[in-house]
This record gives structure tokens, C-alpha cells and sequence, in this order.
């Protein structure tokens, strides 16, 4: 947490610099709800709540997982790497400043409703906790809780959460509550019945709504005295209600909801999607966003009068009610304006600036689109504030920073956007400013430039008008019938204060007003002139007119309105109306003093008789936001043209692109750059400025570029390059950095897969190993992709030859070892044969296959020699020429200089037999000391061995129940495992089996019919083991709820087994899982048991093999191989380890991005450890001193240590790493040469990025054949290059190390076996007993009297089927990971805990396996204890039958509703539907009942008829 501060304030430390940046916070889970007070922000999810300065910078938060007891309800929350088995849901969350509190409330899973008072400026300190229900009983987005103020009875002032709940029929609740529609809960402990309490003046006054009417409330407040609810009524798809109800302020309780009036919202639409009230005002404003037809896609914004109407009776609504009186219909509202049509609206938030409101629109597609209205509710045009990369969808519940007014907080899924509310900045000069038209946005005189109000200095500044206007400065002609002219010209702009103003008219012949005329009075100046004055042609006037230091700039074409004559057409009307003249009677005069408008002009024709031009098609008309160059428009009658006009519903002024290649039936075109993803409506335009057609432009997300295969390329260019990204249909063209001049057109596209190739461009600078960006052209942008493209050398051929096979021949081609990776798909090669080309059919290789030889094949060519060879890659060709006769004149020369090298080989051999014999004497010297120390220190090391271990592991992470069940239940299929565990959601209730279910879940209950069926599916040889042990489990999972009849069947069905006549060897019985009946044994137990486990052995297990894994970790261990040189299993052993010494190091840990560090934290590493086992064991070293995980994982954290004043990185793998042949070595702190009491520190990636960043190598696929740690690869090396290779390693000598393992970990074994055959107070598990007691009484009825038979059944039944796998599987019990090392360990305990249960003495030779000679001396011991646990349980009273069924019962409610039954039975009707002839048989062969074939068919014809089951 300190590091996440410390880095979000460095990133915000300027205030300048976030004023109008976003910012944003994301989540751990997906957002629940918001809250917002005066200056902080509160936000639930899945499994925190937050607690968020107003900027979005951590505060606290809040774990809402914790441990629920079932006996008392009590819900306490658990460190977050603690165990859990409950969370609180939060439905409600209301930030309360006058109690300085925060109310959440809500249900935890397994219980019901709970809430709790948080402190307000610290959400860790809980001041209250209930459990009582307030809000929804489960998640839902159609109810609504906020807090009301009763003021009336002064001057006390009561407040109270109004609930209003969704009530979906669905019937009683799981938790029965007072709670109904409508309700008003306290606050204040002291009122009556309590906070929360419901109760009134006279018992719990609240409002329901008539069955079947399923109000979904959207939205709920408070203005002044009156509350305000909104709800759709749904009736049917098209012709859903949206209801706006009003409650008076009023004494009490009682009355408040008494006063219940409601109004009906007509003329918007279907459904009501998102709400937001205007705040002040005379009116009482409200905006909504609604459906217009029931979906999401077609949306509008409109404006509403909600002022209440309280002229009517109270409580006469038809839809909500206080008393049931008759009803009435309800006044109905019409919107006020309409203020925008946009597809996929999702959210609103309205807010006052000035005399405007501003409306901010949040979209389905990712969009915060801003839409200021004046007061006459005329909109300016949207403008789109912020746009995700992604079509990610807005929330509603948009709030307004509440600080500095400034940001709007935006909600996604999981993360809170803080928009800035404008983009002042963003204006350069006063037309920009102005012509944006935000009401946030001013002129600062001062300063020379656009800004918020309140960040201009001296309070000197121009602001917009709150009334839109068109043009920042207006002018008009006025005539006075004696020939004089008077320009009025006025600019439409607020002063803050009163500032020196003036005008200057100016023309091209000096100056054009008479000295006669009024003076310059803000906002409007006038010019008096004579009509002569003005040429027929017009006269161009230039007005300045000056505001303090700013100047105002605006050219005026003035003409003689009287001499404007023509044919009435819209291109005269227009050219009169920018004349500053006035348009009637369809003609031009003088104008009058009304505002001058040019919409007059619309509905007169044009003068020019232009065939109409008709639209086709336009191609591309799907484009990225960066919009097309070269887009063709092709239709009719379009030889006219002059461009085409695009606008989209966000745009108020339309783009125009000149056309040109216009051949009458198509065009070219420019598609500009748009704002926002939208479509926007295209029309072709005539010289008249009439414009035709209707055509459709879609804008969407830009390309994004993944990756590039292949990654590099030859230096010549033309290799065919793969890009895979997203939106790459809207790519025009490749770039690379290299040759930045040249544009690659895509070769091939894929849409489907999100594909493009292109040629790679030959490199301009063709030596050595270079690197270029690649980047695609959109338009006229260019994108970068995060993979470059590697230039190298191009590929170098050296020779071929040719064999003959039969008619054909084959060339085999080779060449230089290279990076290029070329594949034969990538070449082109023919032969010659007197200037003759036959081509060569390339040979496919297989993956993996080596690259430097190719080979084709030459259909039947004159002859079988080619001098010469062509091959063709990319750009280039290059040519090889035969060289079988150079091979014949070397192999002449090689048979004539072989018997001189004999005679040289000779002579020299000689020479060096006797120092060879010198050298393997000393060898054999220094081979017997090495064997000798390895055998002295193997002695030392089990005869000093310790076991130093950690007894204390910190909290145990035992998986609950349900978790551990279905991994026991289901351990090969993970889909089933999900699919009958419930989910999270559905804890909360307990789900209803529909009819097919219904009637299965009664079938499986009867006892005959279950034990046929499970007889005629095991007869069928189709019917495999795993369908055996699947069929089991299911079992399980759907007769969980009553244990007692799964008891009885699995009873039945043992005696069954035994009484085949394959089980005539009874000592063979329950031995392995073959049967459904063993694998339901398994089941059974291990429900039986996880009590006994988890209070008894499971802190023994867990410490057991945190034990053995910490005596794996003190001494070397093979990253690549994980072999160790302590192990307890022989094929883990790591006998090629080298020598190692402790390496004790300092570690620092960075705080912040300053360069502050922690004190330092000592840690043991040992010098052949790698880089990433160093880091493992500082972060374990870490978890043990301070109890809780270090804040930055694993592969987020990298280290660096100190030398000689400065820390240098430490990485896996560098540039310095030792390779041998194509195998690199992982460094170790040898390599780097850290000594000990080194100074190591570590940082994370995401706050000090590495600066040339790498991933662990451990990722990478070929992981074990590319890199090795202590096991040196299976290549040839110089053995001088590390003399420490040269040592012979025996297997044997470190078999010691078997024994100093065991000896280390051995009282944690014993600890555990004794805690599995020990009993409690002297008594076993109810469990135990029964069933033993059960194997006794067959024993009996089979006349079996050997008890070396009741005591394999029982070793069969107990130690090998349960505890044998919970031993070798801890990740059953545990949140653990088991590696296969681990897993070797495990086995040989299991091994040893087995052979303590045999009945035979084996005896062990020196050739015995290892895993036995370990624990060989304790067997015995082991032996002796385990018959006396038979024997105790033998001798101990038998548990009653009443005691046990109680047990079972306990046990079944104990777990109620952790898992999906309906699923397991949708299964088990899988087997059912696939064997139903055969087991109908089976019924009719046990002479069953007729009622239970009728119920079989009736099942069947509800899952096959019905369908209300559903199944994949």
C-alpha cells in the first residue's frame, strides 16, 4: 500500500499537470455501487469496499470475505491470505455526514441480511454491526436505497433509509423479513424498535405494489420536501410504463408514505434506462435516458417538468399503495424537449453551470459525450469528452466530483474513471473558445487564453451568453427610406466586469462612418454611411472591435440589398442573408430590427437544373475513427458533384470532401477523421449547395497491431509477413522505420482471423543485425506495433547435390546455420540444363525439423547432372554451381596422403601413451579424494543434522468444504467439479428443482430402483471405470442432502460386491476402485471424515510438508529439473550437485519511486542458486518475519545489488550467461560473484521498469532444452573452459542425503501418522467405528473367521482409500500448488504409512528399492501402533443407530446448498438416457414395482419432451 501511495502522488504531485488529465483507480472485482459525500468517494465490489480521496488516491479499504458462524450468525472478517468461508454482498451503501458515518448493508453468503456502520473518514473502524435486513435480499439493479430527511417536525429533523425493493414473485425468501415495497428504516438507535427498525408510530407502516405488478425502480431522491421514485412497470416488450411517484415531507413514517402520489412518464419510450435530476432552478428538471424500443440500441435523452402535483387524493395509485382504496389513473407527463438521439446510452448525470445545464452521457461503446442546453433547452453540439480503446460499456451512477466540480467519476466494469468536465486548454484563440460554446470554458483576458473561471487570475474574463447563439459577432443593414445606412454590429459575449470597449470600421479606401453616429455601447457599435457608398459589387468591411487587451476580428461583405435581384432561389436568399439584408416576399430588402435568420432560404429551389444525383454504395463505408483515404462513392448522376457532405447525430457543423476521377457513375473521396465511434449520414453536394443521397459512413475502433510472425527478416526484403491484431481491415498500407518512404500495400487479408501479410522492404543499410519499427498506415496516421521487425544478413546457400530416383531426381540443398527460421515454402528453386529451367517441387519439413538443408524434387528431367542451381527467395535470386568434379580431385588426394598420415599417427601415438598413462594415474588420484570427501561429508552431514525446520507455518489455507469435496469427488475433470459446486451467487438461496429434476431426484430415492440401476449399467462392458467413479460422485453431489440413504444404498450395494462370485478371494475385496460401490466408499469417507481431518491431522499434514519442502530448499536444487540434493525419493536425487556455500544477504526493499528503501531484511541464499530462486526465498523469508506476503508477486519483482556504489540488475539469463553448445546457463549469484553479506534490493517492474525489460525464461516452451542450472547439458565442451566439470559424480555416494532428509522431517511424520491412528478421548470417528462395526457383522454372515480378511477390509476400506490419498494430494485439503518433486517425497511417505498396515515381514537386500530401505527400522514400530488402533476401536462400545443417523443428519445440514444438485441429477440422466432399455430390464428382472418403470418413462418424457432441464 505504501508503494501504490507513494507512486500515485509522484504521478499526480503537480496540480497544473491534473487539472483537466483523467485519471482512474482500477479494482480488484467488478463494481458493485458508488457512493460519493463531500470529499471522498466509496465503492463496493465483489470482495472490498474502498474508501478513495476525491481524486481517486487509496484511502482504506475494507475486506468484506470473512468467517461466518453457523450457530450465530456472527460474520468476522480474516486477513486476506486467511481462511474464509463467507462474504458480505453489499446492497446498499449511503454515505451519512450528519453521523459522520457510512451505513452498508447487505446479505453474507449461508445467512441473510446484515449490516454494518462504518466511521466515515475511515472505513476500517466498524462502529456497529447488525444482522437485520435492509435493501434487496440478493443482488438486484432494480431496487434502490437512499436517505430522506423528515423536517417537518421542527425544529427536529428525523432521517431514514428509503428502500424501494424489487419484489420478483419468485415467493417466501430463504430469510423472512418485515420489508415489503416500499420501506423507511432508521438511522437512529435511539428510535423506536432501533436502528434499522421499521417501526412507526402504530407497527411497521410500509408500501406494497399488487401481485404480478413487477416494479423495477431505476432511480430515487430527495428535493427539498418532496420524494421522488422512478420505476419501470414492464407489460409486455413494446408497451412498458415508466412511473414517477411523489411522497410528502411529513411527520412521520406513516404519513410520508400515506402521501403516496404517482404520474404516469408518456412519449419517451419503453423502458427507462438511466436518470439524473437537474439541480436549482425554478422548475423542478429532470433528464432520462429511454429505450425506445426495449433495447439498448435505439436510446434518447429527454427532458421532464417533474415539479409534484398535489391537487389529487393521496393513495389512489394503481401500481403502489399505502391502504388499498380504490384507484384512479394517474396524471401523465410529457417531456419537455428531446435533447438527443444516440444509439446505446446507458448513463446520465445533469448538471447547472451558469444559466446553462449540462448534460453528461455516458454509452455503451466506451463513450463520456458532453451536451450543454441553454435555457430555451436549445442544445449545442455534443461533443465527445473521453473515448476507451475498447467498447467497454459506461455504468450508470455517473457522479460529480465533488471538490473542485471539475471531473466527473465514470464507472466500468472494474475500474472509476475521473474525466475532466472540459478541455479548456484545448482553445487557442477566442473564435475556438467561443465556438465551442462550454459553459465551463471562459476567455481569460489576463492571461491570453481559454480557462476554468476560477483559475483566471484577476477575475477578468469573457464568457459565452446563456443563450446559444450562431456566430460570435453579428451585423445587419437597417435602411431609413432617405438613402442613409446604419450597420449595427454586436458580438454575443459576457464581460465578468466592466472593461473598456471600442470599434473600428475600416475598408480598403480609409474610413467608412460618419461622425453622426451613436458611440460604442457593449455589446453593440454602429457605422452610419450613405446608401451610395456602397458599390454594386459590394464593399468589403473589416470591424475590430476591442474588449479590454482582446480584439475581436470580423469581414463583412456589404451589398446594396436593394440591388440583390434575381429569380427567387436559395443560392440569392442565402447570398442576401450574409449580407447583413433581409429576405421576404421572395425577394432581398433592407433589413428591420429583427434577428436575421437563413433557415428562410431552405424551401426555395435552386436555380441551376442539375439532374438529380442518386447514391449506390461506398466503399469502404465500415472505417477506424482515423476515417479513409481514396474511398470510392459510386451511384448516378453524378457528373454534377462537387463533394460530399458527412455528418453524424454528435455533429452540429458537417464535413465536406472534395471528389475527384468522378466518371458520372463513381467518384473518389476523402473520409476525414471523426471524433467519436458513430455512423454518420453521407450526401453528394451540387454547385447550388443543395445536397442529395442518403448513404451511411460507420466509424469504429482503430487497428491495433498483437504481433508480427515471422519476427525477422532477410536484408534483401520481399519475406511475407504475418500481422495479427484487431480492426485490420482498416490497414492501407505497411511502414518500416528503416525506410520510412516506402509504403507496403497488404498482400492477402483475413478477416475472420484478424489477419494481414506484407512484404518486408529491403533494408537500406545491408550490413550486420539491424532492428525497424513496423507500423501500420490508417489514413493519414500511422500506428505502431510492440513487435519489431530483426533485419539479418541475407541467407547463404554453399552447395547441392543430386541423386536419382528413378525417373526423378532429387536436389538436397545446404546451407549456413542462420536466424531466419526459412521455411521451404518460402523458396523457389529450378534447375538448368542447357539454358532449359525445370522447376524443383519443394519437400515439406516436419515441425521442429532443422532448417539448414532443404530438399525438392525434379520431374523427370533429360538428366539426372544440373550444373546449375537457381533459388529464389523474396527479391532475390541467387545461383549454385555443381561442384561433383572438385569432389573427385579431393578424394584422389585423399587416397594418396592416407598412408603418410598412418605413418605420422603412429609416431605420434607413442609419443603420447606415456603421458596419457601419467595423467590417468593422477586422475584416478583425484577422483578417489573427491569420492572420499563427498562419503565424509555425507557422514557429517547425517550425523550433525538437525531438525531446525519451522514449526510455525502461519495461518493453514484449508479449502472449504465444498472445495474439498469436489476435488476428492472429481479429481480428473475439473468441468464437473465446477459444474456441481455452486457458484458464489447461488449460496445466498436455495435453488428450486424444476419438474424433470423433481421427478429424477424422487427415482434415485428409491432404494430398488437406485441398486438396479446401478447393476444394469456396470453389466454393460461400454460402461467403463470412469463412468463407474463419475456415476459415484454424482450420487453423491444429488443425495448429499440425506446421508442416511446414502448410507443404506451404499450398504446395499457392498453386500452385493461381496457376494459375486469374483470376490472368491475376499482378501482381494475393496483393494482397488473398480466398481461404483468402492468409488462411493471413497465419497463417503471423505465426508464423513473432513471433520476429523481438518480439526485433528490437517495442521500435522500441512506442517509435514511445509517441513519437507523447506529441507528441499536448503540445498541445491535443478531450476530446470527441480532435482534437489535433499530429497526422501531416489529419482529426484540431484547427484551431479556442485560444491555450494550460504550466501547470507542483505535485503533492501525500494519504498516509493524516490530511491527510499526498507531496513534491511537478512536472507540465506545459497551461490548456486538461480536468480529466480533467490527471489523465492526472499519472498518467503519475507512472509515468515512479518506474517503477510510481500505486495509485489513473484514475476512483477525484479533485484539488483550492490557493487562498488551502484546496484546493478541481476537477471536469469543476460548477456554475460555461460552457453555451451545452443544451451544457456541460468545465472546464480556465483556467476555474478555476490559474496556473502551482500546488499540486495528489490524493486518492482511496474514502479522501476528494468531498462531493457524481460520476462522469466521459465515461460518460454522450450524451457528444458534451451537453458540448464546445475545439470550440465548432454553436449561436447572444452572441459579446460570449467575444471569444475571434470569431476566424476557417483550416483551412490549421495544416497546419504536420503537419510538426513528423513531424519530432518521424521518427527513430523510420526506427529502425523500418530494424529491419523490416535483417537480422540479415547474414541474414534463415528465413522470409523460404524463402518468397521459393518465389516464385522459381513465377516459374520459370510462365516468368515480368518482375521488377517477383516483386517485387509479394513486397511482397504480406511488407510489406502482415504488417508493414503489425502497424504499424496494435499492440494485436496489445501489452497497449495504440488510440484512434482513434492509429489516423488509424498509417495514414499505414503509408501511407509502403507507397509505400517501390512500383515507380511518383507525382507530387504541391499538391492532393495531405496523408498523401502528409508523407513525399514520404523515399520515395526508403526506395525505394533496401528494394531492397537484396530484393537481400541474394536474394543470400544459401538455407536447406536440413532446416534449415527444424527450424526449423518448433522453432517447433511451441516453443508445444505453447497452443491448443485440439479446439475449432478442432469447428469446422472446422461447414463440414464443412454442405458434406459437396460435398465428398464433390470427392473423388470428384480420383479419391481410397476410404479417404478411408469416413473422411469415419465422422467424420461420430461427431459426429452419438456426440455427444462438444459445440458450440454
Amino acid at each position: 500500500m505504501v508503494l501504490l501511495l507513494g507512486l500515485l502522488l509522484t504521478l499526480c504531485g503537480a496540480p497544473s499537470l491534473c487539472l483537466e488529465e483523467d485519471t482512474s483507480f482500477v479494482l480488484d472485482g467488478d463494481i458493485r455501487h458508488l457512493a460519493v459525500d463531500s470529499n471522498t468517494v466509496y465503492i463496493a465490489t465483489e470482495e472490498k469496499l474502498y474508501q478513495l480521496n476525491h481524486d481517486l488516491t487509496p484511502v482504506h479499504s475494507l475486506t468484506l470475505r470473512g468467517v461466518l458462524n453457523p450457530d450465530t450468525e456472527d460474520f468476522y472478517r480474516v486477513p486476506a491470505a486467511a481462511d474464509w468461508n463467507a462474504t458480505f454482498r453489499v446492497n446498499v451503501l449511503l454515505p451519512f455526514e450528519k453521523n459522520q458515518s457510512v451505513i452498508s448493508c447487505g446479505v453474507i453468503d449461508g445467512a441473510c441480511g446484515y449490516c454494518e456502520i462504518l466511521d466515515l473518514n475511515n472505513i476500517s473502524n466498524i462502529l456497529h454491526k447488525e444482522n437485520f435486513q435492509v435493501g434487496p435480499a440478493k443482488r438486484s439493479s432494480a431496487s434502490v436505497a437512499f436517505l430522506v430527511t423528515l423536517k417537518k417536525n421542527q425544529p427536529r429533523s428525523d432521517s431514514y433509509i428509503l428502500t424501494a425493493i424489487q419484489q420478483d414473485g419468485s415467493g417466501e425468501e430463504k430469510c423472512p423479513s418485515d420489508s415489503r415495497t416500499v420501506n423507511l428504516h432508521n438511522t437512529d438507535d435511539a428510535s423506536s424498535g432501533g436502528i434499522f427498525s421499521l417501526n412507526g408510530a402504530s407497527g411497521k407502516p410500509t408500501i406494497t405494489n399488487p401481485p404480478l405488478t413487477n416494479l423495477e425502480f431505476v432511480d430515487g431522491f430527495q428535493i427539498d420536501s418532496t420524494i421522488y421514485l422512478l420505476a419501470n412497470v414492464p407489460s409486455g416488450a413494446k408497451n412498458n410504463r415508466i412511473r414517477l411517484f411523489w411522497f410528502e415531507d411529513k411527520l412521520n413514517k406513516e404519513e410520508t408514505l400515506k402521501s403516496l402520489r404517482g404520474a404516469t412518464l408518456s412519449d419517451g419510450g419503453s423502458r427507462l434506462l438511466a436518470s439524473s435530476v437537474v439541480p436549482g432552478g425554478l422548475q423542478m428538471l429532470w433528464s432520462g435516458v429511454f429505450s425506445v424500443d426495449g433495447g439498448q440500441t435505439n436510446t434518447q435523452l429527454l427532458l421532464f417538468d417533474i415539479s409534484p402535483d398535489l391537487s389529487g387524493e393521496p393513495d389512489t395509485d394503481p401500481v403502489l399503495s399505502f391502504n388499498v382504496k380504490p384507484t384512479r389513473e394517474p396524471k401523465i407527463l410529457h417531456p419537455m424537449e428531446v435533447l438527443l438521439r444516440q444509439s446505446n446510452m446507458t448513463s446520465v448525470l445533469a448538471v447547472r453551470q451558469n444559466g446553462w445545464m449540462v448534460f453528461f452521457i455516458g454509452t455503451g461503446d466506451g463513450q463520456l459525450i458532453k451536451l450543454a442546453v441553454d435555457r430555451n433547452y436549445h442544445t449545442t453540439c455534443p461533443r465527445v469528452l473521453y473515448k476507451s480503446n475498447e467498447d467497454r460499456r459506461v455504468f450508470s451512477g455517473m457522479q460529480l466530483d465533488p471538490v473542485d466540480h471539475k471531473h466527473v467519476y465514470v464507472p466500468f466494469q472494474n475500474e472509476m474513471k475521473r474525466v475532466a468536465v472540459a478541455k479548456c486548454s484545448t482553445h487557442t484563440n477566442v473564435q475556438e473558445w467561443w465556438t465551442a460554446q462550454d459553459p465551463y470554458c471562459v476567455w481569460c483576458v489576463s492571461k491570453g487564453s481559454c480557462t476554468f473561471e476560477d483559475d483566471c487570475e484577476d477575475s477578468h474574463w469573457l464568457s459565452i451568453p446563456d443563450v446559444f447563439q450562431q456566430k460570435l459577432i453579428s451585423h445587419k443593414v437597417v435602411e431609413d427610406g432617405t438613402g442613409q445606412l446604419t450597420l449595427n454590429i454586436q458580438t454575443h459575449v459576457n464581460v465578468s466586469k466592466e472593461t473598456r470597449f471600442a470599434c473600428q470600421f475600416s475598408t480598403t479606401s480609409g474610413e467608412l462612418c460618419s461622425r453622426d453616429g451613436l458611440p460604442p455601447q457593449f455589446p453593440q457599435c454602429t457605422c452610419i454611411l450613405s446608401k451610395q457608398t456602397v458599390p454594386p459589387e459590394g464593399l468589403l468591411v473589416t470591424v475590430k472591435m476591442v474588449l479590454g487587451s482582446t480584439s475581436l476580428t470580423e469581414k463583412l461583405q456589404l451589398m446594396n440589398c436593394s440591388d440583390m435581384s434575381g429569380p427567387p432561389t436559395r443560392v440569392l436568399c442565402q447570398q442576401c442573408i450574409k449580407a447583413g439584408c433581409e429576405w421576404s416576399n421572395n425577394g432581398c430588402s433592407w433589413a428591420n430590427e429583427q434577428l436575421l435568420n437563413d433557415s428562410v432560404c431552405q424551401t426555395l429551389q435552386s436555380e441551376l437544373n442539375f439532374p438529380k444525383p442518386e447514391i449506390s454504395s461506398i466503399s469502404p463505408s465500415i472505417v477506424s475513427f482515423y476515417g479513409r483515404n481514396h474511398a470510392v462513392l459510386s451511384g448516378g448522376n453524378l457528373s454534377s458533384v462537387t463533394g460530399v457532405r458527412m455528418q453524424a447525430d454528435l455533429d452540429c457543423t458537417p464535413q465536406e470532401s472534395p471528389v475527384w476521377n468522378n466518371s458520372g457513375s463513381s467518384l473518389t473521396f476523402h473520409i476525414p477523421i471523426a471524433n467519436s465511434k458513430t455512423t454518420v449520414k453521407a450526401c453528394v453536394l451540387l454547385p447550388d449547395g443543395s445536397c442529395h443521397g442518403d448513404a451511411s459512413i460507420t466509424y469504429q475502433s482503430s487497428p491495433s497491431c498483437r504481433d508480427i510472425s515471422p519476427r525477422n527478416s532477410w536484408i534483401s526484403g520481399g519475406r511475407k509477413i504475418t500481422v495479427s491484431g484487431s480492426h485490420l481491415e482498416f490497414v492501407e498500407g505497411v511502414i518500416h522505420s528503416l525506410v520510412p518512404q516506402e509504403v507496403q500495400p497488404p498482400t492477402d487479408r483475413n478477416h475472420q482471423l484478424q489477419i494481414l501479410t506484407f512484404e518486408s522492404p529491403a533494408a537500406t543499410n545491408p550490413s550486420g543485425v539491424s532492428n525497424s519499427s513496423v507500423l501500420l498506415k490508417v489514413a493519414n496516421e500511422t500506428l505502431i506495433c510492440s513487435t519489431n521487425l530483426i533485419y539479418h544478413p541475407d541467407p547463404e546457400f554453399t552447395s547441392f547435390t543430386s541423386t536419382q530416383r528413378g525417373d526423378d531426381v532429387q536436389i538436397t540443398i545446404q546451407r549456413k546455420a542462420d536466424k531466419l527460421e526459412i521455411t521451404p515454402a518460402e523458396l523457389s528453386v529450378w534447375g538448368e540444363q542447357e539454358e532449359k529451367r525445370y522447376p524443383c517441387i519443394m519437400e515439406d519439413k516436419d515441425p521442429g525439423e532443422e532448417l539448414n538443408f532443404y530438399s525438392c524434387e525434379i520431374q523427370r528431367p533429360p538428366s539426372a547432372q544440373f550444373q546449375t542451381l537457381k533459388i529464389k527467395y523474396g527479391y532475390k535470386t541467387v545461383e549454385l554451381e555443381d561442384n561433383s568434379r572438385f569432389k573427385m580431385l579431393f578424394m584422389l588426394l585423399a587416397l594418396l596422403l592416407i598412408p603418410c598420415i598412418f605413418v605420422v599417427v603412429v609416431i605420434v601415438t607413442r609419443r603420447q601413451q606415456k603421458k596419457l598413462h601419467a595423467q590417468m594415474n593422477r586422475f584416478m588420484e583425484d577422483l578417489e579424494l573427491d569420492i572420499r570427501n563427498d562419503i565424509r561429508q555425507g557422514f557429517v552431514d547425517l550425523q550433525t543434522e538437525k531438525a531446525d525446520l519451522m514449526e510455525n507455518a502461519g495461518a493453514i489455507p484449508f479449502l472449504d468444504y465444498k472445495h474439498f469435496a469436489s476435488r476428492i469427488f472429481f479429481p480428473e475433470s475439473e468441468a464437473l467439479m465446477a459444474l456441481c459446486v455452486k457458484d458464489i451467487g447461488q449460496d445466498v438461496e436455495k435453488v428450486q428443482l424444476d419438474e424433470c429434476c423433481q421427478g429424477l431426484s424422487r427415482l434415485i430415492q428409491d432404494q430398488v430402483f437406485l441398486t438396479s440401476m446401478v447393476h444394469a449399467l456396470e453389466e454393460q462392458k461400454s460402461f467403463s471405470i470412469k463412468d463407474k467413479c463419475t456415476l459415484a460422485s454424482l450420487l453423491t453431489v444429488a443425495l448429499h442432502g440425506n446421508l442416511s440413504y446414502l448410507t443404506q444404498v451404499m450398504e446395499a450395494l457392498l453386500k452385493d460386491l461381496m457376494q459375486q462370485s469374483s470376490n472368491a478371494q475376499p482378501k482381494l475385496l475393496l483393494r482397488r476402485t473398480e466398481s461404483t460401490v468402492e468409488k462411493l466408499l471413497t465419497n463417503w469417507m471423505s465426508i464423513c471424515l473432513y471433520g476429523f481431518l481438518r480439526e485433528s491431522v490437517g495442521q500435522h499434514l500441512f506442517l509435514m510438508v511445509s517441513a519437507l519442502t523447506q529441507q528441499i530448499a536448503k540445498g541445491p536444487v535443478d531450476c530446470v529439473t527441480e532435482k534437489a540434493l535433499y530429497t526422501l525419493s531416489e529419482d529426484w536425487l540431484l547427484w551431479q550437485a556442485p560444491e555450494f556455500s550460504t550466501v547470507k544477504l542483505k535485503v533492501l526493499f525500494a519504498v516509493g519511486t524516490d530511491g527510499e528503501v526498507s531496513e534491511p531484511l537478512e536472507v540465506e541464499a545459497l551461490s548456486c542458486d538461480t536468480v529466480e530462486q533467490v527471489k523465492e526465498k526472499i519472498l518467503a523469508t519475507f512472509r515468515a518475519k512479518f506474517g503477510f506476503p510481500y505486495n509485489t508477486p513473484l514475476k512483477d519483482a525484479r533485484i539488483e545489488y550492490e557493487r562498488d556504489g551502484l546496484f546493478l540488475p541481476l537477471e536469469e539469463v543476460d548477456a554475460s550467461s555461460e552457453v555451451i553448445g545452443e544451451v544457456t546457463m541460468l545465472n546464480t549469484l556465483r556467476h555474478y560473484k555476490v559474496d556473502d553479506g551482500a546488499i540486495v534490493k528489490v524493486l518492482s517492474r511496474k514502479s522501476h521498469p528494468p531498462l531493457s525489460p524481460q520476462g522469466s525464461v521459465k515461460d518460454d516452451e522450450n524451457f528444458s532444452g534451451k537453458y540448464f542450472h546445475l545439470i550440465d547439458p548432454d553436449v561436447v565442451e572444452d572441459q579446460r573452459k570449467n575444471p569444475e566439470r571434470k569431476k566424476l559424480k557417483v550416483k551412490e555416494v549421495h544416497l546419504t542425503k536420503l537419510l538426513s532428509t528423513k531424519v530432518a522431517v521424521h518427527s513430523f511424520v510420526e506427529n502425523l501418522f500418530r494424529s491419523i491412528w490416535g483417537t480422540s478421548q479415547s474414541k474414534p470417528p463415528h465413522a470409523v467405528k460404524y463402518f468397521f462395526n459393518f465389516l464385522d457383522a459381513q465377516a459374520d454372515s459370510m462365516k468368515i473367521s480368518d482375521p488377517d480378511v477383516l483386517h485387509i477390509w479394513k486397511t482397504n476400506s480406511l488407510p489406502l482409500r482415504f488417508w493414503v490419498n489425502i497424504l499424496k494430494n494435499p492440494q485436496f485439503v489445501f489452497d497449495m500448488e504440488k510440484s512434482p518433486h513434492l509429489d516423488g517425497c509424498l509417495s514414499v511417505i505414503a509408501q511407509a504409512f502403507m507397509d505400517s498396515f501390512s500383515l507380511s515381514d518383507t525382507q530387504l537386500g541391499k538391492h532393495a528399492p531405496t523408498n523401502k530401505l528409508l523407513y525399514a527400522k520404523d515399520i515395526p514400530k508403526f506395525k505394533q501402533e496401528v494394531k492397537a488402533y484396530y484393537k481400541q476401536i474394536r474394543d470400544q462400545s459401538p455407536v447406536t443407530e440413532s446416534q449415527f443417523q444424527e450424526f449423518l443428519r448433522e453432517e447433511s445440514k451441516k453443508h445444505e446448498n453447497e452443491f448443485n444438485e440439479a446439475a449432478a441429477l442432469r447428469e446422472i440422466y446422461k447414463f440414464i438416457q443412454r442405458y434406459f432399455a437396460e435398465i428398464k430390464e433390470k427392473l423388470d428382472q428384480n420383479g419391481a414395482p410397476a410404479e417404478l418403470s411408469e416413473q422411469l418413462q415419465h422422467v424420461k418424457d420430461s427431459f426429452d419432451g419438456l426440455k427444462s432441464c438444459s445440458w450440454d
